[in-house]
């Protein structure tokens, strides 16, 4: 019967290592580009947020969920002809049934998804892909992640490329 469950153990964790690990590949494959533009914020610099002393109960509420956070990687490109080619990449390296997805925005020169990982009613990832005629972004938000305060993170933290996280709460206000 141990033997069972260190298996079935086993195989949850490979099975997650997977996922994150497909996009760490990716990552680590253009993160050394200088073409590219890479920011990697730790738990660390998560946890020197919440220290800091907030005014209202709103900012309170923005720093808890902050604290929760385990890490943030961003990976963009401007000024590029393979914008959707990028996207194309990363998403064959997503593995779908891992993830789902939230929300998906068609312009007429960009494509733009936002996928959850989620277990058990917890959300432990947020990956927003986005690839389009002249650019291409990607992100992983992990952790603990309360969808309520993704905008409100997203202003705190002013990363350029967040603003896109924005569209998830006014799509879940359309609602």
């Amino acid at each position: 019967m141990k033997k069972v469950i260190v298996l079935v153990v086993g195989v949850m964790m490979t099975v997650q290592l997977n996922a994150q690990d497909a996009i760490s590949k990716f990552f680590s494959k253009y993160e050394g580009d200088t073409d590219f533009t890479h920011v990697s914020v730790t738990s660390r610099m998560f946890g020197l947020f919440t220290n800091l002393e907030m005014d209202s109960k709103e900012d309170q509420e923005v720093m808890d969920a902050i604290s929760k956070l385990k890490g943030l990687k961003i990976l963009a490109k401007e000024n590029t002809t393979k914008g959707k080619e990028l996207y194309k990449e990363a998403f064959s390296l997503i593995p779908k049934n891992e993830y789902d997805e939230l929300m998906s925005v068609r312009d007429e020169d960009k494509d733009m998804k936002f996928m959850i990982k989620e277990k058990d009613g917890k959300i432990s990832e947020l990956l927003m892909v986005m690839g389009g005629n002249n650019e291409f972004f990607i992100l992983t938000l992990f952790g603990e992640i309360d969808l309520k305060q993704i905008s409100k993170i997203s202003k705190a933290m002013d990363i350029d490329g967040l603003e896109g996280l924005e569209k998830l709460d006014g799509n879940k206000k359309d609602k």
